[in-house]
């Protein structure tokens, strides 16, 4: 049931008040699976990474994998968890394709890691996310539905299912209800994303890329009027990007204030996020703990985490990145606005390695926070899967070695962002080569000259004003490739001004 007129997002959040909640799901990165010695690696052919454990044919028992438990208590670590000196794995019963044994391996009543936090920055305003579990589990195989428009199930013509996934450790991160956030809902969801994120790959213990869904978020959202207890939460399945996470928000937010507005009520589902409309749609009813029919692991005995091993493992942990980056904002002499804009871009790890890799911080921002920022923007790319902070540092340098102007730069980078190789490839290919040959520009100095002698009377008399007319000649000339700075002042020497 929806609404007859559209809302808009001032509307619900004048008349409603969301919570959200996040499941975040970390694909580990193991060298092997999590119950058995199969490789991990990303991208192989299908079904070529597969065992009769993570199969679950008849007859074959998991051993677990000590350095998926090592990387999950890290992460608890991380997040201030407390680390449960006795937990166990249980089976988690459904019956879909992408589940070779019919059941997950997964923890239930006894996680890892229990009651911790995590703090967020929104608007210069710190947000408190609170952390109900960590636990550890098996990932699921990976289906592919063929010859739909969609890729989904609805439409599709064949199934196929690659099960390399399959038994792949899979850290999922589950917040207790976020309430109070008002408008800021979207963004405290990006933002909280954002920074779990940036917290595991500090401990290098996952790649965490979301495009190859090593990261995967479910959004749950609800919307009560003021006063009144919390609504009926939908959730909104393996949003991939940080953006999307945002948008997700938005949309259901707007979706349920419609529903709601109609005097219709909201059901407890499963909801997909199209990434080209912006929308949810519906998938299915959501289950309870109940319909999974959990019970303990029998194949599996208990974990109970010596305190000296966890106590060495805290003491290990890096500087959190919110002191990371409070370090950077300092040495890069940054404004808490100007890193915000940074932090809201997400452009402050790559702004940190194009650094390492040779460019001064005011010119590595200038790039990302500049012309890469805004194509991003445009066509609401990712801003790290524009190009690497490799090829800026090499842009950079031409620029630092006098090969190219920030003008010509601009040209190269469009050349690099499609793909046409790196930013010196490029600026050969397309002939773009600052002009530097002092012969080439003397003769076109003459040239500008000749053609206006009444302009080079004035520079001549002292207005070196003027000299810009010259100077727009000679640039007209070397068409853009010559050195605006060094052309003005060979023109100057040349009129004796």
């Amino acid at each position: 049931m929806t609404t007859t007129a559209a809302l808009t997002y001032d509307d619900v959040i004048a008349r409603y008040e969301p919570v959200i909640g996040l499941e975040t799901h970390v694909e580990l990165g193991t060298r092997t699976k999590m119950f058995c010695g199969c490789p991990t690696e990303f991208g192989a052919t299908p079904n070529t990474q597969v065992c009769p454990v993570c199969l679950g044919l008849p007859g074959s028992l998991p051993v677990a994998n000590r350095a998926a438990i090592e990387a999950t208590i890290r992460i608890g670590l991380a997040l201030n968890c407390t680390i449960a000196s006795w937990s166990r794995f249980a089976r988690k019963n459904y019956f879909y394709p992408d589940m070779p044994k019919d059941y997950q391996i997964s923890q239930y009543d006894e996680p890892l890691c229990t009651e911790g936090w995590l703090d967020v920055e929104v608007d210069g305003e710190l947000v408190r996310v609170e952390i109900e579990r960590v636990h550890l589990e098996e990932d699921t195989g990976k289906t592919l539905h063929l010859g739909g428009a969609t890729g989904r199930i609805h439409g599709a013509t064949e199934s196929l299912v690659d099960y390399n996934r399959a038994g792949i450790p899979l850290v999922e991160i589950v917040t207790k209800p976020v309430p109070g956030t008002g408008a800021r809902a979207p963004q405290v969801a990006r933002a909280y994303v954002t920074e779990l994120r940036d917290v595991i790959r500090s401990l290098d213990v996952s790649d965490v890329r979301m495009e190859q869904g090593s990261l995967r978020c479910d959004v749950n959202v609800s919307l009560n009027r003021p006063g009144e207890e919390w609504g009926t939460r939908t959730e909104t399945k393996n949003v991939n990007s940080l953006r999307s996470v945002e948008r997700a928000v938005r949309s259901e937010m707007l979706r349920q204030a419609g529903v709601l507005d109609a005097g219709g009520r909201i059901v407890q589902e499963t909801r997909h996020f199209s990434e080209d409309t912006g929308d949810t749609r519906s998938g299915r009813s959501k289950e309870t703990a109940t319909d999974y029919r959990y019970f303990p692991e029998p194949d599996l005995v208990p974990l109970a985490p010596d305190a000296a091993w966890v106590a060495e493992l805290k003491a290990a942990l890096p500087e959190s990145p919110r002191l990371h980056r409070r370090r950077l904002q300092e040495a890069w002499g940054l404004s808490d606005h100007d890193m915000q804009s940074v932090l809201n871009a997400g452009a402050v790890e790559l702004i940190e390695a194009t650094i390492a890799a040779g460019t001064a911080p005011d010119a590595a921002r200038k790039w990302w926070m500049g012309e890469l920022a805004r194509r991003a923007n445009e066509t609401g790319a990712e801003l790290g899967a524009l190009t690497t902070p490799e090829q800026v540092a090499a842009l950079q340098r031409l620029v630092d070695e006098g090969k190219l102007t920030d003008k010509l730069a601009r040209t190269v980078l469009e050349g690099v962002v499609a793909g046409e190789g790196s930013p010196a490839e490029v600026m050969a290919a397309r002939g773009l080569e600052v002009v530097s040959d002092t012969g080439a520009l003397t003769a076109a100095i003459d040239d500008a000259i000749a053609a206006n002698p009444a302009v080079a009377e004035k520079v001549r008399g002292g207005q070196v004003a003027a000299a810009g007319v010259l100077i727009g000649a000679v640039m007209k000339a070397t068409k853009g490739q010559a050195d605006a700075k060094s052309v003005r002042e060979l023109i100057l020497k040349r009129l004796g001004s």
